[in-house]
This record gives structure tokens, C-alpha cells and sequence, in this order.
């Protein structure tokens, strides 16, 4: 994790304390998300079908030793991070979950998965997903510096080109204010051509409507769709923020999030495009594949 990221992760900290359980796991991520041996399982970019994002077509090659190494760190630094419902998974690192399933279930966002998972290690399914779907995090930011020569110049779906995640911001950059979308799992940016909702690609401007806080600011915003009561948040600036720090972007205006829920308002789902990539495993990579299926 860049120092940047972590003075920015130490601020929210000293705004909102209450927030430090969350804010040591994704502190963790982050750090991980730097850690050069996850790029050991990236294959290399799949040809690019067409609406389908890179990881859908990708088969890959995962150490499974390793894998469970990284999902034990992340429920022990859960399971101590001192609320009720994360010490709960505490009996998900002493039950042995099966990494390589439950990386799977992360990848593709099985939310049913997930809860199955949770519910026969006896913890709670809330906080176990938002720590499962964080585990595949390195891996994907991985994905996204070595295909970063892949076709994604010319992407023009709203979800991820890389892992089919819907996006979590909007920056609109330089004085020409281009548009682009940024995920929230693995950092990517692409460019969103016309002013539209992301999510059910509504383009009636009277449908796409702008939610400013009461205090009148006109630089923190949501923008909202009445046509699904999806939203997102628009952020103007000069260049496009670094990959590190979208999840902490994301975090940081947690209160724009409570007033579009508070107004009817919500994130999507899932994914914005299924992706179901063949996971290989082995006790180190190089070593004896055992395909696991679709």
C-alpha cells in the first residue's frame, strides 16, 4: 500500500473512529493489493468477446496453499477487529472453508454461495460476505496491470472491461470534462460516452436527476436514475484518481451513500456482466493442475 493510501485510510481513522474494524481489513487489502506474487496467477489477457469483460473468458491457475494463507489473515484480522458480528468469524478460520470455492464464490459475486458458506460455518452471513468478496481484491488488481495493454481503449459497456463489476464512481476529468467510470474491485477506468444511467442505460435526461446535500455543495453529489433507482457518485477532477485509491474514494463518502438509500435509492446487485472463469489449483503454482469446474 502506497503511503498515500495509508495517510488517507489513517484520516478517515481520525474522522471516524467508529469505522476502524472495517477500515484495518481494508487496510489489508490494500496492502495485499500491491504484493507483486498475485500476478503468479494471472493468465494471460483472454481474446475479448464481444459485451464480455476479460475475466469471464480467463482460466486460472490459483496456489491454493497460498490462497488459504491470504483468506486466514483476512478473517483473523476480522475476527479481532472487536465488533459482535466480525468475531463471529472467528469460527469460519477454525472450520477450514475451502479457499479455492470461496474464491470463486468472490470472483463471480454469489451472494447464495456466500450465504451457504456462512451459514454452515455458523457465522454471520452479512459480515462474512463483506470479508468474502473482499479476498479476491489483489488478484484482480493484478488482472488489471498486466492486461492493461488489452483492447479497453474501445469499451463501451458500463461495467468493468476487466472483472464485470458495475461502477462505483464517476470522475469527470480536465477542462473538457471527459467521462469515466472507475470499479470499485479492481481499479479499472474506461470512458462513458454521453450522459446516461450505467446501470439500465437510460438516457432521458428528465429520469437522470442529481441529489445535492443540504448544505448546497455542488462538488459532492449523487447522481440518481428514476427508471431503476440506481445511483452513482460524480467526482470532477484534473486526472483520474490512482487505482489504490477508488475503494478508499468510496469509502470516504460513505454519507452520499445513506442519503441516496435514505431518498429510495441503491447500488445494483451483483454483477453487471456474470463471469464464471475456470479456476485451476495446485499446491504451487507450476505443480499438477485439478480443473475446478464450472
Amino acid at each position: 500500500m502506497s503511503s498515500a493510501a495509508a495517510w488517507r485510510l489513517q484520516g478517515l481513522s481520525t474522522d471516524h473512529p467508529e469505522w476502524d474494524p472495517w477500515l484495518s481489513i481494508v487496510g489489508e487489502v490494500l496492502a495485499a493489493t500491491v504484493d507483486p506474487r498475485w500476478e503468479e496467477f494471472v493468465p494471460a489477457a483472454p481474446r475479448r468477446l464481444d459485451h464480455a469483460p476479460l475475466l469471464a473468458q480467463a482460466s486460472v491457475i490459483v496456489s491454493i496453499d497460498f490462497l488459504r494463507r491470504w483468506l486466514k489473515q483476512l478473517l483473523r484480522s476480522a475476527a479481532g477487529s472487536g465488533t459482535p458480528e466480525m468475531a463471529t468469524l472467528k469460527a469460519a478460520e477454525s472450520s477450514e472453508v475451502e479457499a479455492v470455492q470461496l474464491f470463486r464464490a468472490a470472483l463471480a459475486q454469489n451472494s447464495r454461495k456466500l450465504e451457504r458458506i456462512a451459514l454452515d460455518c455458523a457465522v454471520d452471513a452479512r459480515a462474512f460476505r463483506g470479508v468474502a468478496e473482499l479476498m479476491p481484491v489483489p488478484f484482480l488488481h493484478a488482472c488489471r496491470r498486466l492486461w492493461a495493454k488489452a483492447d479497453i481503449e474501445t469499451w463501451t459497456e458500463s461495467y468493468c472491461p476487466i472483472c464485470g463489476a458495475w461502477p462505483v464512481l464517476a470522475e469527470a476529468r480536465g477542462i473538457e470534462k471527459a467521462r469515466y467510470l472507475r470499479c470499485g474491485r479492481c481499479g479499472q477506468e474506461w470512458q462513458a460516452y454521453g450522459l446516461r444511467c450505467p446501470f439500465c442505460d437510460n438516457d432521458d435526461h428528465e429520469q437522470l436527476i442529481s441529489l445535492v446535500p443540504q448544505n448546497g455543495s455542488s462538488t459532492r453529489m449523487v447522481e440518481s436514475c428514476k427508471r431503476c433507482s440506481g445511483y452513482l457518485q460524480p467526482f470532477t477532477t484534473l486526472q483520474g484518481a490512482d487505482a489504490l485509491d477508488i475503494m478508499i474514494d468510496d469509502l470516504a463518502s460513505v454519507a452520499l451513500d445513506i442519503a441516496a438509500v435514505e431518498q429510495g435509492y441503491r447500488r445494483p446487485e451483483g454483477l453487471g456482466y456474470p463471469v464464471n472463469p475456470t479456476i485451476g489449483y495446485s499446491k504451487r503454482v507450476g505443480r499438477r493442475i485439478f480443473p475446478w469446474s464450472r
